[in-house]
């Protein structure tokens, strides 16, 4: 491929839209429509939403692509809570109108913009979305695409652009009824295979600049991705005209200007259809040597150093988000959405960085007598110290370079601190929690190096048999220290739940979730116990035993009803949402068949409903992790192509740690 053909991409300018106050008009309609006291308890909500609309508006060209991508969301996750009130202020004739005016993201005069129906919502959404599927077309370009990390980051970003595209192309931009020419289903459509376009050019390019691998070996690789990349072009090529022909030409478009994109587009298409014809005639005539064949499988032992950063990010995108929606509303320091104190809501502002006061109240200082038995097969497992940091960095100096150390300093850093961090003795339970989830992250990033066969001191995890202390497994096997954290979230999960107050409905709702939370973790267990052969409490009968206590613990429990009075703040619909979470695949589905069942008289219960539907959103739409490295509050950052701690957040983290060490129940 030419360096012509592979350093252009394309990305799309945010949408402009005019000022709108939101915060005194929603909050007095809560007021009338409910009562002032649901007002106070969702006035937060409404205050940050007000917030990340004026930011987004007046500082967005001051921020930072990520920060600018954190905005959006923070404010598309508000906007989808304050829904409902939308739907009670367009049928009342009274109220004060909030109008919505948006302009055509490619004129660049911002003229002859829109406006949205009288307190309709619809383009609101719809042009959010447009955004963020722009924002992160904005992301991938910017990444430096001479690197693997950069190619990397720049075709994550371009798979969630076209998610975005996808959505509003499918969904949200069928509901607008006044739109410019780049939200009409049209034009989401073409964006849409544009970005996936762009992103299948990326992987390919990544495969073919894969030093580790044989002439033969790429060609054995390569060959088959041209055609669907070429079926990528050809189908943007056809959908460009389409859009054109829409607009009638009566649009004055800056991708029909100068260098236009029709013509680099066809450019393209032409330039893989070459390559297509020749990648199919050399695999007729190709067969990949047997002495090779392994080689499609081979570590990642065999990289060069320019890969390492790549590597260690991509570890991150393997592994989704099985976390509950509710559990982490009620129990997450991390989580800036939160229910806390008799069922108030609490959205902290989207440049506040974690973490935030949870309300750890809601767990009893002791557990509930009636299921507690179940503890004495889930004790936590142990294990010894280990400085982590000092043999993972003298394996990357030794296997690669100081240099290259020095690229992945951060992390490594963070892996030692989260480890001590995981062993310390009287952590409340929620903390614990999430410092192991965020620990166990760091070693799906670590994991691809493992086995460490060119350091001479790899790490060795020492972890003790929980049901018999006595006994203990030493490995250099990475699999025994990710089977080993996964029981002990599969223990603090259950620990979560018993601890939960069975007598309240939230409590019942929080204790449900807390154990679907373990399940989930449990099916990792399931798999990585496998490779881990270490003490008996990981043996496949053990962890299966486990899986059955805890299957009929969830039946044992006192189950909440949706059709039950709810109370402020902890609605059954949310909790239904929760249970959801991303097993199920079409989540326009159900959104649908969960509003009916909410409570229109429960201003939080419906706000928690739509923030739920718009985290199930994000999770289909964000699904890759390793974007989040990108954020000004990841806890490891990408920054210069290198992984670095992230220094803002390390006051913060030593402070909650401290606070941690109370009197919550272990």
């Amino acid at each position: 491929m030419s360096n012509d053909d592979s350093e252009t991409v394309l990305s799309i300018p945010l949408k402009k839209t005019d000022p709108v106050e939101l915060y005194l008009q929603l909050r007095k309609l809560v007021a009338s429509k409910y009562s002032e006291s649901d007002a106070q308890k969702v006035e937060s909500v409404l205050q940050t939403l007000n917030k990340c609309r004026m930011d987004m508006v007046e500082r967005g060209g001051d921020l930072s692509l990520p920060m600018q991508r954190d905005c959006l969301i923070h404010y598309f996750q508000c906007l989808c809570m304050v829904e409902p009130l939308f739907t009670s202020l367009s049928s009342d004739a009274d109220a004060d109108p909030i109008i919505f005016v948006w302009y055509d993201a490619f004129n660049p005069e911002h003229e002859e913009g829109v406006s949205s129906e009288r307190n309709a919502i619809q383009l609101e959404k719809a042009a959010v979305l447009f955004n963020l599927g722009a924002i992160y077309s904005q992301i991938g370009a910017s990444c430096d695409r001479t690197t693997a990390l950069g190619r990397h980051l720049a075709m994550e970003s371009f798979k969630v652009a076209a998610n975005f595209f996808f959505k509003l192309w499918k969904v949200f931009a069928k509901h607008v009824v006044s739109a410019t020419l780049d939200l009409t289903v049209h034009f989401a459509e073409f964006l849409h295979h544009l970005f996936s376009a762009q992103a299948s050019e990326l992987e390919l390019q990544q495969q073919l600049n894969n030093n580790d691998a044989s002439y033969a070996l790429q060609q054995h690789r390569c060959g088959p991705l041209f055609s669907p990349v070429c079926d990528f072009y050809l189908k943007v090529n056809y959908l460009i005209l389409v859009v054109l022909g829409v607009a009638g030409r009566k649009h004055d478009y800056r991708f029909d200007q100068g260098e236009t994109w029709v013509t680099h587009l066809s450019q393209k298409l032409n330039f893989f259809r070459a390559k297509a014809r020749e990648a199919a005639h050399v695999t007729k005539s190709f067969i990949l040597p047997r002495s090779l064949l392994a080689e499609v499988y081979s570590s990642v032992n065999s990289c060069d150093a320019e890969c390492v950063t790549e590597i260690l990010v991509r570890g991150i995108c393997r592994k989704l988000n099985l976390q509950q929606i509710y559990l982490d509303l009620v129990l997450s320091e991390f989580n800036p959405f939160k229910i806390v104190k008799d069922g108030k809501l609490v959205a902290n502002p989207w440049d506040m960085p974690p973490p935030y006061p949870t309300n750890s109240a809601i767990l009893s200082s002791s557990p509930s007598p009636w299921y507690s038995n179940i503890l004495q097969y889930l004790p936590l497992k142990k294990s010894e110290p280990l400085n982590l940091y000092e043999s993972l960095r003298t394996y990357f100096v030794l296997k690669y370079s100081e240099s290259v150390a020095k690229k992945v300093e951060g992390l490594l850093e963070m892996l030692h601190k989260l480890r001590n961090e995981m062993l310390r003795d009287g952590l409340s339970l929620p903390f614990r929690r999430d410092s192991l989830i965020r620990y166990f992250k760091c070693l799906c990033m670590i994991e691809p190096f493992f086995p460490m066969n060119a350091s001479p001191n790899p790490p060795i995890f020492v972890w003790y048999n929980a049901i018999s202390p006595q006994q203990d497994s030493s490995q250099h096997n990475i699999h025994l220290e990710k089977a080993s954290v996964l029981f002990n979230l599969v223990a603090l999960c259950t620990r979560i739940a018993l601890f939960c107050k069975l007598t309240t409905i939230q409590g019942q709702r929080l204790a449900m979730d807390a154990l679907n939370d373990a399940s989930n973790w449990f099916s990792l267990l399931r798999f990585e116990s496998k490779k881990a052969s270490g003490t008996i409490d990981l043996s496949e009968s053990y962890t299966t035993m486990i899986g059955n206590k805890i299957s009929k613990l969830k039946l044992k429990f006192p189950h909440s009803q949706s059709n039950e009075s709810s109370l402020p703040g902890y609605p059954a619909s949310a909790y239904a949402w929760s249970i959801f979470g991303l097993l199920g695949e079409n989540v326009e589905w159900k959104m649908e068949t969960c509003h009916d069942e909410t409570d229109p008289n429960d201003v939080t219960e419906q706000f928690i409903l739509g923030y739920c539907k718009s985290h199930s959103l994000l999770q289909e739409v964000c699904q890759l992790r390793c974007l989040d490295l990108l954020s000004e509050v990841s806890p490891v950052k990408i920054k210069d192509g290198n992984l670095v701690a992230n220094a803002t957040l390390e006051g913060l983290n030593l402070a909650l740690e401290n606070m941690s060490l109370q009197e919550t129940p272990q």
